[in-house]
């Protein structure tokens, strides 16, 4: 099982929201680029990016500073966050970026997302932000009324390379994944998980893989890392039992 170590950039630092408000932030470490030097060094492989400035502006403000998080270390790089043109994605997937991951623009707009998907043959994961069940977009500033499970159904047979789930109640308040909710997803979606939102101890992450379900591709940690609730050692060490 894959384990990302999440990088969420604002304002070009880097930064963990609570429940996804964007007036309720800690800032963690002033330099993404040292951050991901960390992770590097502790032999993680696969990174999870977020363009905060991004999912909220819906343009792509960082990529010159995720570019250079690319260039620099040998990742399996997501990014994430305002990316609302094929134009955009080309750009990611230029400079070395090994998934795109589509939200608002995915959800508003199916044929986008179908289009992506087209073009960028297993480099387009579709990022599922919801909150009691139901999809939030632009930043998860708006909340519809649209059954995560019911847009999944009418997208699955697009080629979707990985779906990341986040529970937006559960996102930085370390409460443990959604579960029950992400076994719902696994077993409609043709394409392999990705759990986001809630992972509070190392116990989560061998929850996740006591599962054994192969849908579940990873695991994304973030505010657990930063807060020393899971030590680094302590999660190099999932990578390989």
């Amino acid at each position: 099982m894959k384990i990302f170590p999440a990088i969420d950039i604002k304002d070009k630092r880097c930064v963990r929201l609570i429940k996804g408000r964007f007036d309720d932030k800690i800032v963690y470490n002033s330099s993404p680029i040292e951050q991901a030097k960390k992770y590097y060094d502790y032999g993680f492989k696969n990174l999870h990016i977020v363009d905060l400035d991004g999912a909220l502006t819906g343009k792509t403000v960082n990529m010159d500073l995720i570019k250079d998080i690319a260039n620099k270390f040998d990742f399996n790089i997501e990014v994430g966050g305002g990316i609302r043109t094929i134009d955009s994605i080309k750009k990611y997937i230029d400079v070395g970026i090994e998934k795109v991951i589509l939200g608002s623009a995915a959800i508003i707009n199916k044929k986008f997302l179908k289009e992506a998907c087209g073009q960028f043959k297993n480099q387009i994961a579709l990022g599922l932000d919801a909150k009691n069940g139901k999809l939030s977009v632009s930043g998860w500033t708006e909340n519809l009324n649209i059954k995560t499970l019911d847009y999944l159904k009418e997208v699955n047979d697009f080629g979707i390379s990985r779906i990341i789930c986040t529970d937006i109640n559960k996102d930085g308040m370390k409460t443990s994944p959604n579960f029950d909710e992400i076994l719902k997803i696994t077993e409609v979606s043709n394409s392999p998980i990705v759990i986001s939102g809630g992972v509070s101890s190392i116990d989560d992450i061998k929850k996740t893989k006591a599962f054994k379900n192969k849908k579940i591709e990873g695991i994304i940690v973030g505010k657990a890392i930063y807060d020393g609730d899971i030590k680094l050692d302590e999660l190099a060490k999932e990578l390989n039992a």
